[in-house]
């Protein structure tokens, strides 16, 4: 299956423009306030690496924290998609995730270079493999039941067969993200953990 831009639903590729608007923000917020990000908050400077290196990690502890975070965002998601702010919601959450993935990935490329390109990249695999295609879903879903409430007015609540697609599809989009969080919690502590001995 190949990927191509027109493949695309018109509000896939909405939230992503937007996505990509906010991560070019969040490198401009990152030089404006690089005093601020690189001196005063110690945000993955040296010493935090290096106690993040010898840090123990309880894998039961982290996917449950993970698990109520994550699956309290999708949730409070679904419930925000069915009332006015629903639209605003899912584009402000692109715009955010994009701007933080922005600052994010200049932050650690500025203090460290190609290494720090690498961590992020190990920072955040392998669970956003699900976690982005989740997103991206949740996002679609989210927008479809708005508009079909308040723009075309197709939502009835006595369409039990509506009302079950979209239930199977959140279904769907909460396994992912529950998948996710296992790898978070299980797999990529070790991967980075790995990765910060011989960086």
């Amino acid at each position: 299956m190949r990927f191509t831009w027109r493949g695309l639903k018109s509000g896939q590729r909405t939230f992503l423009s937007v996505f990509c608007v906010g991560f070019f923000a969040g490198i401009i917020v990152f030089n404006i306030g690089k005093g601020i990000l690189l001196g005063e908050t110690g945000f993955f400077d040296e010493e935090t690496l290096y106690h993040m290196k010898y840090m123990t990690v309880d894998s039961n502890a982290l996917f449950c924290y993970l698990f109520r975070r994550r699956i309290f965002r999708v949730l409070a998601m679904a419930v925000l998609s069915t009332t006015y702010l629903g639209l605003a919601a899912c584009i402000g959450v692109s715009f955010w995730y994009g701007m933080s993935a922005g600052a994010f990935l200049t932050v650690l490329a500025v203090r460290y270079g190609l290494k720090g390109i690498l961590l992020a990249a190990v920072c955040v695999l392998p669970q956003y493999l699900l976690y982005a295609p989740a997103a991206l879903a949740l996002l679609t879903w989210c927008e479809t039941l708005f508009r079909g409430i308040y723009i075309r007015g197709e939502f009835d609540a006595s369409d039990k067969g509506f009302l079950m697609k979209k239930a199977g599809r959140l279904l769907i989009i909460l396994a992912v993200m529950t998948a996710g969080c296992l790898l978070e919690g299980y797999m990529n502590p070790y991967l980075l953990l790995g990765f910060l001995k011989i960086f």
